[in-house]
Parts: C-alpha cells; structure tokens; sequence
C-alpha cells in the first residue's frame, strides 16, 4: 500500500537501534531485547530488498536477487571474521557500536536514494485486497512451493545449530572443523545462488527449485553414513541446494504475484522461512535426544524429496503470474 522505501529505511534504522542495545548490555535480558529489536529490523529489510530489485531488473530477476543474498552471506561471513580480527578476545562490545553506525548509514543512504516507485507501479488508493492475497495464497503452486520454504528454512537452521553439535558429539568435529564447517556453508550457499540466479532467468525456475531441493534432501539424508572428510562434501552439497533453491524459489514467487501484492508474497516467503527456521532445529533436537539414532534428519530429508516430487509434478511450463 505505502512502498517498500518508507519499511526499508525503518528496518536499517531499527537494527542500528539494536546495535546500541547491544553495545550496552549487561545482562543476558538485555542481549534478548536486543536480539527481538534486531529481528523487528530485519525482516523489512530481507524481505522488502528482493521486491525492489525485482520491480527494478524484471529481466533478471534471478540474477540481482542471486547477489542481494549472496551479500547476506558476504556479510555473515565477514562481519565474524572481522570481529575476531580486530578484537580477538571477544571481550568488546565496540563491534556492535560499528553495526549501529553501518545500519544508520544504510537508512541515510536508502532514504537519499531509493525511489518511492519502481519501474511502472502505480500505487491506487486501495491497491491490496484481502480477497487477493488469499487467492494467491490459495494457488497450488505457491503452497507447494511455500511448504519446499519451509523445509528449507529448517534444514537453514539447523546447520547452524544442531548439526554443529551433533558433528562435535559424533563425528569427532574440534572447533577447527566447526569453523570450517560454517565458513564451507556460507560460501557454498552464497556461489551456489550467484550461479543459479542468472541461470533460473535464462532456463526457468522450476527446473532449479526441483534439483536445488532435491540435491540437498540426498545429501542430508546419506551425510549420516560418511567419517570425515567426506561429510564435508556432502554438507557441501547440500549447502550448495539449499543456494539454489533459495534464489530460483523466491524469483518465482515473485512472479506469482501481481505488482501490487509482491510485498506480501515476500512475507510470505519470510514467514514460511521463518516457521521451518525456529521450529525445525527444536524438532530435530527433540528426535534426536528421545529416539534411537538421528531420524529427524531422515524425516527432514524425506519431506524435502516429497516436495521435490510435487514440484517436479506440476507443468513445469507452467506461467506462475497467470494462475494469480
């Protein structure tokens, strides 16, 4: 209804909010208020960017939504790596207090130079309709394709939770190895969708959301089986699926949806994310400490191949936007 200009100069602006809370922490209460603060921030800004880079590049779509994540993980890589550089005893706050200022930078730079519009959207008076959102979100192929979300945000969250401290409890991982292990996943993520961005835009989504989906539900599922180094390969891999999932997944939703309802689309995206990001990691830490060996990464892994088969069902021809 408003743009996404006025939500993303918010979002940069909340999160330079928590960087001030938490270079003043003192308690882990504080860190928590400062972690929900951070979220509030985020979300605008993880889901807003792809639409204005969609709106701004329609013919490559893929391509710039490739490297708007592929600087994500630029960042999440870095901004550690930097961290332990300069304060190597982790004992200063001070790197927060750089997060506040980059974040109120980004807001000051947003505000200055994004347009209000983008391409040819033409804001009318009333331009989102309920009864347009549910019948988007009613259409077969955005629930198949929310539900490989999902999944994908939980096998996201827990290569950065579960998975190292199962690594470290059964397959003999030092913290050497989990370094390794972090930066592999966010490396392979990251080149993974600068190659399949451009690609999804020259040969289609369908076909890269099937094999990024379904290359990571076999690897997770045979990673179990394998000592070292090998696990490295096949967490690659299914780092490298979840990569391209992720970008040719949200350009097609992207498609599916009119101008006017992108915006909810994209949080759609996020919350379906975001569902699979929290409860995943719990349910899978749950399995794996009630039952007989590690049958929540099996579970996870079968319901990824079954996604991929809906997927791999529907035309794959098919024009998503027609259908919305």
């Amino acid at each position: 209804r408003l743009g996404a200009k006025l939500f993303l100069v918010l979002g940069y602006i909340i999160c330079g909010v928590s960087g001030l809370i938490f270079f003043s922490a003192r308690t882990s209460d504080d860190i928590l208020l400062g972690r929900l603060v951070q979220g509030a921030g985020e979300a605008p800004v993880w889901a807003l960017g792809p639409v204005l880079l969609a709106l701004a590049y329609p013919k490559a779509k893929g391509k710039v939504i490739g490297f708007y994540n592929a600087a994500i993980h630029a960042g999440l890589s870095l901004g550690p790596l930097l961290g332990m550089m300069f304060f190597p005893a982790g004992n200063s706050n001070v790197p927060f207090l750089i997060f506040a200022g980059f974040s109120f930078i980004a807001a000051a730079l947003a505000m200055k130079y994004l347009p209000s519009e983008i391409s040819d959207v033409k804001h009318s008076p009333d331009p989102v309709k309920l009864q347009g959102i549910i019948r988007l979100f009613r259409s077969k192929s955005v629930v198949i394709t929310l539900s490989g979300i999902l999944l994908y945000g939980a096998a996201y969250g827990i290569f950065i939770s579960v998975l190292p401290a199962y690594l470290m409890a059964s397959k003999g991982f030092d913290n050497m190895s989990i370094s390794l292990f972090f930066a592999q996943f966010y490396v392979t993520i990251s080149i993974s969708q600068l190659i399949a961005g451009p690609l999804s835009d020259q040969y289609g989504r369908v076909i890269f959301m099937i094999s990024g989906l379904g290359m990571s539900a076999i690897a997770l599922g045979w990673f179990d089986l394998l000592a070292q180094p090998w696990i490295y390969l096949s967490l690659g891999l299914a780092s490298s699926g979840l990569g391209v999932f992720c970008v040719a997944s949200m350009a097609y939703l992207n498609e599916c949806a009119p101008d006017t309802l992108k915006g909810s689309v994209a949080g759609g995206y996020y919350l379906s994310w975001g569902v699979g990001f929290c409860f995943g990691p719990v349910l899978i830490g749950y399995g794996d400490e009630y039952s007989v060996g590690n049958i929540g990464y099996y579970i996870l892994a079968l319901l990824m191949l079954i996604i991929t088969l809906a997927l791999w069902l529907q035309d794959k021809h098919q024009v998503c936007v027609d259908e919305a």
